[in-house]
């Protein structure tokens, strides 16, 4: 696929007409996801906080897609050339750098990115200057973003043949293109089987508090013209026991050592009605979103967002006032409840420790 860039990459292969970011002539531009699916908001960013704030604000999200965001956040701290010295230069973007892996807690493609930047920064000669360091720093950037298009492509061509010729596969929040640099982990394995001739509907789960299934799951599956049914967030156990549902595709935040699964608050939930009735449960997700340097689920930290997220709904409050408010955003999937991890390189099957060491070696 040589050094074609993403946007190429997926006009040509991707299949689907939905991306979340540009860079343009030095600029990141970031489509608005909190105004969709009525509004296509594009919004300009050329400073790095201002990037790191978009992150923590949902702007963008999907683990994936937060770490090309990031990327390109580095290119832009390293800034327009002041005339400030090297040292000077190097203090501001690290401290840039700490800022941006703080925006979002729980996805480790966050700081999988900002830690690729940051080897990258660290190894440029002396005396490059501002204009020379942002260069080398887009160069890598725009390798995060190709590489995960690519990823993409190829984890739908793995994924696909697990899925079953015809019938129902439920999904949870937005693993699709706009939580990816394009094409999408859990959607994008639908979108491949959907190409290779399968008929199938998808049941996108609504996906309280931020509604991503209702929302950004729904507008990218009619925009590319994949059936799809909203479905409340506990309704999934009934269609599951009525014989709607034959497979359940996911994707993932962050991947523990041993297959615990960090993702969209509602997965577990999810995985335990899958494997009540023997539904196979799947997980699509990047091998840079598995972290082997977390043992467990355990140690995983979950983000807790304000709890007015919860309590109101675009805006408006709709909670009896006086009550409170709990809103973890992530919850951790047992590897025992995953019929299989689907990556880049291949179908990762238990036991799942083994597994995404050999696949990361």
């Amino acid at each position: 696929m040589g050094e074609m860039h993403p946007a190429e990459l997926l006009a040509g292969l991707g299949a689907s007409s939905v991306v979340p970011l540009r860079w343009e002539s030095s600029r990141l531009y970031l489509l608005d996801q909190r105004a969709l699916p009525h509004q296509e908001r594009w919004i300009p960013y050329d400073r790095a906080e201002d990037v790191s704030r978009a992150i923590s604000d949902m702007v963008i999200r999907g683990a994936p897609a937060i770490g090309i965001a990031a990327a390109f956040g580095m290119v832009l701290a390293a800034g327009p050339d002041t005339g400030t010295g090297a040292a000077s230069l190097r203090a501001a973007w690290l401290r840039r750098a700490q800022e941006m892996e703080a925006s979002r807690p729980t996805a480790v493609n966050l700081r999988w990115a900002v830690k690729r930047m940051k080897e990258v920064f660290l190894g440029l000669p002396e005396g490059l200057g501002a204009g020379g360091v942002a260069k080398r720093l887009e160069e890598e950037a725009l390798s995060i973003w190709r590489e995960d298009v690519e990823a993409n492509l190829a984890m739908g061509e793995h994924g696909q043949a697990l899925l079953p010729e015809g019938g129902g596969v439920l999904t949870h929040c937005n693993a699709g293109a706009l939580a990816t640099g394009g094409f999408g982990t859990a959607l994008g394995v639908i979108r491949a089987a959907v190409a290779r001739g399968k008929k199938i509907r998808v049941f996108a789960d609504e996906t309280r508090p931020w509604l991503q299934g209702a929302r950004l799951t729904a507008y990218e599956l009619v925009r590319d013209g994949i059936p799809v049914t909203i479905v409340a967030d506990g309704a999934s156990g009934f269609l599951m026991q009525g014989g709607l549902v034959q497979a359940v595709v996911v994707g993932a935040d962050r991947i523990a050592a041993n297959g615990d699964v960090a993702n969209k608050i509602g997965t577990y939930n999810l995985a335990v009605a899958a494997r009540d009735n023997d539904v196979p449960f799947y997980v699509a997700a990047p091998t840079s979103t598995l972290d082997p340097g977390t043992r467990s689920g355990d140690a995983i930290p979950v983000e807790e967002r304000p709890p007015g997220e919860i309590t109101s709904v675009c805006g408006r409050r709709i909670a009896a006032r006086g009550a409170d408010a709990y809103n973890p955003v992530f919850d951790i999937t047992p590897a025992r409840l995953v019929s299989a991890i689907v990556t880049e390189k291949g179908v990762l099957t238990p036991p799942y420790g083994p597994a995404i060491s050999k696949c990361l070696s």
